[in-house]
């Protein structure tokens, strides 16, 4: 690599309500050790969404004292699903509801207004991206991970070599549209749980915000009928209070989580078998929740992740670190990747 301050690379996290930024020199030191946020503004369409995106661009160069003549490429992350050149789906999706979103090509509108390469990832591949680095740090190129994302859906990612899999279409590592095996997972009369994508019984039916939303806790309600959630009025609402109850013990919360861990451990246990990973990495709101049960949560996943004696000798089952900073510092890393030409 060139010397440290010979030139950088920026990194953009695009979200539903903030953009998050970060700047990578050109010996892979990151210059911002915390979140650097600003309005994302992405409900106002995309028009809107890229100035916000200069912004924050503008915004994490002068708190790093970076002039804007040494950024050599920009890595963008977004949700998803849109494809591998960053061209948003022509269905829109769950952070770009404005109809100018559908097919919009965010990436390529970026670049044009920077007048710099920008190198896309999903912000799933972002976050993976980064957490196979820095678990292998300079022999990240001889390894490979999967990581599973908790969030309002369940992202992923594929690293093989220290990239990140794309695939065909840039849909590769939607793990949370791959189906598990339900049985032993689900209790006697529990509802098939139904994704938002049409699908029965895939990972993101279970392990997602959404799928507590819809039908982890419908049904768990059922089971515990005097619970004091029965007063919430909004089940989205009681949804995400159910993190701190697991975190003080509740029963009926460790229940939906226990079945979320499961379903996580199926899905490791399916990766194991078609690209046996030297590590799986959770990320999401449980990796933010109290250490305790953030460590239960994690056991369970590993005890449900069916590795084979010489498998289990070589992986790990760990969680993703700095989740907040990972997909800026993951955009940034593919960014710094395609100049080098690793």
């Amino acid at each position: 690599m060139a010397d440290a301050g010979s030139w950088v690379v920026v990194g953009l996290d695009n979200g539903g309500t903030s953009n998050n930024a970060t700047v990578l020199d050109a010996s892979g030191r990151f210059l911002v050790d915390r979140l650097v946020e600003t309005p994302s503004l992405v409900r106002e369409g995309p028009e809107v969404a890229v100035e916000q995106l200069l912004l924050a661009l503008d915004n994490v160069l002068e708190l790093t004292g970076t002039p804007r003549s040494t950024v050599r490429a920009v890595g963008l992350d977004t949700p998803g699903p849109a494809s591998a050149d960053g061209v948003i789906s022509s269905k829109g999706a769950t952070n770009f509801v404005d109809p100018g979103w559908f097919g919009f090509d965010f990436r390529g509108a970026l670049e044009s207004r920077l007048g710099l390469p920008v190198v896309y990832n999903n912000d799933g591949n972002a976050a993976a991206l980064y957490s196979h680095h820095v678990r292998f740090g300079p022999d990240a190129w001889q390894h490979s991970s999967v990581s599973a994302i908790v969030g309002t859906g369940l992202g992923g990612g594929v690293i093989q070599s220290g990239h990140v899999v794309k695939g065909a279409a840039g849909m590769a590592g939607e793990l949370g549209h791959v189906h598990i095996p339900l049985q032993g997972l689900l209790e006697d009369g529990q509802p098939l749980p139904e994704c938002n994508c049409g699908f029965l019984g895939d990972a993101e039916s279970v392990a997602s915000l959404t799928g507590i939303e819809k039908n982890l806790l419908p049904y768990w309600l059922t089971r515990f009928p005097g619970h004091e959630l029965h007063g919430v009025e909004q089940v989205g609402k009681a949804a995400k209070l159910l993190r701190g109850y697991g975190e003080n013990g509740d029963p009926l919360a460790l229940k939906v989580f226990e079945q979320q861990a499961m379903a996580i451990g199926r899905l490791f246990t399916i990766a194991a078998n078609f690209s046996d990973p030297d590590a799986y990495f959770l990320g999401g709101g449980v990796v933010e929740a109290a250490p305790h049960f953030r460590e239960w949560f994690l056991e369970k996943v590993r005890e449900h992740t069916l590795l084979r004696e010489e498998q289990r000798r070589v992986a790990t089952v760990t969680l993703v670190e700095d989740l907040d900073m990972a997909g800026a510092r993951g955009a940034a890393l593919a960014a710094l990747t395609e100049i080098v030409g690793r």
